[in-house]
């Protein structure tokens, strides 16, 4: 019987190729490939353990592994171009190398499936990723480190509601998103020992009767440990979700600090200055230095959340065990990793040369405002009046001085020992803004000195190069 040239990727059960149409829609060959060196690795690991378990001789595996980096040295030079016709990477792979030293090739996939096999490369992928994404978060931690450091006795207002609340140092502000990477960071690291689980060897979802070595090529490879079940090998995509969940929360973290970027550069805050290197005009208004990059991030983050929504979406009605919509997982892991990687590249960048805080500026505005009417009520609190009481005459002096158009600051002695009597004239160096934030020296405050110490203790952790706990 004559076959189809298009079928003989399959066994004898199919005559025909498939539609055209349906094999460009089946085929992922146009973004697996991305997969290439894990499959190579993978590969070169599994005819490793073959040859030592004996199911291929020991000169077979030599011939398959040398044919496999024979494609990797192809691959490192250009020359390895697979077409729509080799559907995926791993097809790709096996034509090239049966191509290169004959039907000894055919032996690779024995005792394994497309199915496990895609798993390990996905796998060893993304843990290779979540190190890149660890470092890029240090990074980004480094820029907004130095950045404090250099205004560890500025301030700024701090804002509840968006409202001006109590007055903070800048740097303290900016360890609280330190603090917030630290926890990625964390998540990143948990979400990596589940990736280092390896499903090699559970073949297509019931394992195999070959007598292979799961073990091996699992060390080999560089993962803790394998599947303990095969049905759950080929079907798990639980790290996928998890990994694009942490990914979410990164995007959330560096969205919440482009908002205040960009509320910062504007005319109305006045806070931050952008430099040319990190900003663009307008096509029409000559004026305009607009916030570029915090604007795109904050709008790429809404990309990565929809891939953790399209994950779910995708296995949450699968049986087990393997399903073709788990090619979709691929493009979404690919672009999350992506956009996260160049998001945290260009907030480093902003922080590291992009913006310079206005310390005068700053101080003005904390000057400006009745955020130093807690440290009134704290005051009297020091000096035995209820703070219920003391929050309620606090209260009505804010409402008259703001009537009046007059700041705390500028109220004269006499009008503060009529609101009550335990006022004295140090009132006036307790509630100056400078003395509001020195005064808070509770343990992660944002006094000046418990400051100075988040500074010192953060940038021992990164020489350390540890992950947050």
């Amino acid at each position: 019987m004559a076959v189809d040239s298009n079928a003989s990727t399959w066994s004898q059960r199919f005559d025909q190729g498939l539609n055209p149409a349906i094999e460009r829609f089946n085929a992922s060959i146009g973004f697996d490939i991305a997969l290439l060196q894990h499959d190579l690795d993978g590969s070169v690991a599994h005819a490793r353990m073959l040859g030592r378990c004996g199911v291929i001789g020991s000169d077979e595996a030599d011939a398959i592994i040398a044919g496999l980096e024979a494609i990797r040295s192809e691959a490192a030079a250009g020359s390895f171009n697979p077409g729509l016709e080799d559907e995926d990477v791993h097809f790709a792979v096996e034509r090239r190398l049966i191509a290169l030293i004959g039907p000894v090739g055919k032996k690779l996939h024995t005792g394994r499936s497309r199915n496990d096999q895609v798993g390990t490369d996905v796998r060893l992928w993304l843990r290779q990723q979540i190190d890149a994404i660890d470092g890029d978060l240090q990074r980004f931690e480094r820029a907004l480190l130095d950045q404090a450091e250099r205004h560890a006795d500025t301030l700024i207002p701090g804002y509840t509601h968006l409202q001006r609340a109590q007055p903070l140092c800048l740097a303290h502000h900016l360890l609280a998103y330190v603090e917030m990477a630290e926890r990625d960071r964390a998540r990143l690291a948990d979400v990596r020992r589940r990736v280092n689980t390896c499903p090699l060897g559970a073949a297509a979802l019931a394992g195999t009767p070959v007598p292979i070595d799961r073990r091996a090529t699992a060390a080999e490879l560089g993962f803790e440990q394998i599947y303990a079940n095969s049905l759950d090998a080929v079907s798990d995509r639980d790290f996928a979700v998890e990994f694009m969940a942490a990914a979410s929360l990164i995007q959330v973290h560096l969205s919440r600090l482009s908002e205040e970027v960009i509320l910062w550069a504007s005319e109305e805050f006045g806070f931050v200055s952008l430099s040319d290197r990190c900003a663009t005009g307008s096509s029409l208004m000559p004026q305009k230095k607009n916030p570029d990059v915090p604007e795109l991030v904050r709008g790429k983050s809404g990309r990565v959340f929809g891939h953790l929504m399209g994950l779910l979406t995708m296995i949450k009605g699968l049986p087990l065990a393997y399903n073709k919509d788990f090619q979709e997982d691929k493009e979404a892991l690919f672009d999350g990793v992506r956009t996260v990687r160049d998001c945290l590249e260009a907030m480093a960048i902003l922080f590291e040369e992009g913006l310079e805080f206005r310390p005068q500026r700053l101080e003005q505005a904390v000057a400006g405002d009745y955020s130093n009417a807690t440290d009134v009520a704290d005051y009297l609190v020091a000096r035995g009046v209820p703070f219920r009481e003391a929050y309620q005459l606090v209260g009505g002096l804010i409402k008259t001085a703001a009537a009046e158009g007059v700041l705390l600051l500028d109220l004269p002695l006499e009008r503060w020992q009529q609101l009550h009597p335990a006022f004295a004239a140090d009132v006036f160096a307790a509630i100056a803004p400078r003395q509001v934030v020195a005064a808070r020296r509770s343990e992660g405050g944002t006094g000046f000195a418990q400051v100075r110490q988040q500074l010192q203790q953060m940038r021992e952790r990164l020489g350390r190069g540890a992950q947050a706990p």
